[in-house]
C-alpha cells in the first residue's frame, strides 16, 4: 500500500551534480526503510543506497562519498544526491520502500540519470 514517484533526472555532464527525489503515498511513510537502486541497460539492477526509519544510511561502494541519501519524513520524500557523476552512473534510478520484518518491496517507475558530455 505505498505508491512511489521518483523524478529529478536528466542528463549531467561528468563531474556534475544531480539530485533525485522519491514521493511516497499510500501508508505511513515514517516506518519504511527506503532505498535507490539503478539499473544500466544489459545489467541486473543493483542497490545504490539507502536509509533506515532512523536515519542510518548505507551506500554501494561504487558511490560512496559521491551520493547522498536523506529522508524528509514530514513531506514523505526520500532524496538521492549525486554529486562527482560519472559516465558509469548512467542507468535509470528507481526508489524502494519496505518494512522489515516483511520482505514486500514497493517499486516506483523509474527515472533516467544520463551521465554524458
Amino acid at each position: 500500500q505505498v505508491q512511489l514517484v521518483e523524478s529529478g533526472g536528466g542528463l549531467v555532464q561528468p563531474g556534475g551534480s544531480l539530485r533525485l527525489s522519491c514521493a511516497a503515498s499510500g501508508s505511513i511513510f515514517r516506518i519504511y526503510v527506503m532505498g535507490w537502486y539503478r539499473q544500466a541497460p544489459g545489467k541486473q539492477r543493483e542497490l545504490v543506497a539507502s536509509i533506515t526509519t532512523n536515519e542510518s544510511p548505507n551506500y554501494a561502494d561504487s558511490v560512496k562519498g559521491r551520493f547522498t541519501i536523506s529522508r524528509d519524513n514530514a513531506k514523505n520524500t526520500v532524496y538521492l544526491q549525486m554529486n562527482s557523476l560519472k559516465p558509469e552512473d548512467t542507468a535509470v534510478y528507481y526508489c524502494n520502500a519496505h518494512r522489515p520484518p516483511s520482505m514486500i518491496n514497493y517499486w516506483g517507475r523509474g527515472t533516467q540519470v544520463t551521465v554524458s558530455s
